[in-house]
């Protein structure tokens, strides 16, 4: 069996979890903190291959610092999952919704604007209330559910003032009207593996886990999975959480996270997510 090694920038409940797992399996997974590391880009590929193994899981908390060391990885030869291009796309939530859009995978209808005048524009054809999220982030920070133009205008002006470029970029979906819940599905290459529902914390009305949100198993019907494997496709495949929500015309995809969070998808569900990851990362590397 080749070498594989685990990349990361912290070790949460899922590292320790895909470290039991490879150990259960016979697995020899070697553990590499990324932000420790330094890599010589001229190295050859064999002694780049000796370090970081025949694959690396890419589990890096930053989007950054993964997208980096995913691109350094494949270009010296090492297999990634998930690879750059996957982590590229579903790491930027236009990037992600272009790549739907061409698969024709229903999603929440979405504007896009570049300057806060633009914005409020798009907000006058898109209607009150509307959702604005920064095109790179996860765990629900910065998402903003804007109940009117007084409170647009204020939001709109509070983004302005963080110089931030990306949070120039204004992306704006409708508000979907939906039970107090969405679907995470994770899917691992061509299967899925788990579905569960995640219910909004008491005051909140975003479902994050990260934010207090709560888990339930979700049955995997023939529509589900039908949904969750066409977005994987569309976004290049691999180890993905595929979050869609309940509209009255039926199931919208409305993100994809390539390093998910699976802690309350396997709390809810019992299926042993580690295992399925680690297997698949074994038939990966035998290619």
């Amino acid at each position: 069996m080749g070498k594989v090694s685990l990349i990361y920038d912290r070790i949460r409940w899922e590292e320790k979890a895909l470290i039991d797992a490879s150990r259960k399996l016979g697995l020899d997974l070697t553990l590499i903190d990324s932000k420790v590391i330094y890599v010589d880009i001229l190295d050859t590929y064999d002694k780049i291959r000796s370090y970081f193994g025949d694959l690396a899981l890419q589990r890096c908390v930053s989007y950054f610092r993964g997208l980096h060391m995913a691109a350094f990885l494949e270009s010296s030869g090492v297999q990634v999952i998930n690879p750059f291009h996957v982590s590229l796309l579903c790491g930027n939530k236009l990037f992600t919704t272009l790549s739907l859009m061409k698969a024709n995978v229903p999603m929440p209808r979405t504007l896009i604007a570049f300057t806060e005048e633009s914005a409020l524009k798009a907000l006058d054809v898109l209607g009150f209330p509307a959702v604005l999220k920064p095109v790179v982030g996860s765990w629900g920070r910065l998402v903003a559910l804007i109940k009117d133009k007084d409170a647009a205008q204020a939001i709109l002006e509070a983004r302005e003032e963080m110089h931030d470029a990306l949070m120039q970029i204004y992306y704006l979906q409708e508000y979907v009207n939906r039970p107090p819940r969405d679907i995470r599905v994770l899917t691992v290459g061509d299967e899925v593996v788990a579905a569960a529902y995640r219910y909004s914390a008491n005051g909140d009305w975003r479902t994050n886990v990260a934010r207090g949100g709560r888990t339930e198993p979700c049955p995997i019907t023939g529509e589900l999975t039908e949904l969750a494997l066409r977005s994987s496709e569309a976004v290049g495949g691999g180890v993905l959480a595929i979050d869609c929500m309940e509209s009255p015309n039926g199931l919208v995809v409305h993100e994809i996270n390539s390093t998910p969070e699976f802690k309350g998808l396997y709390s809810a569900t019992g299926v042993d997510i580690p295992e399925r990851i680690i297997k698949y990362a074994i038939k990966v590397m035998k290619k």
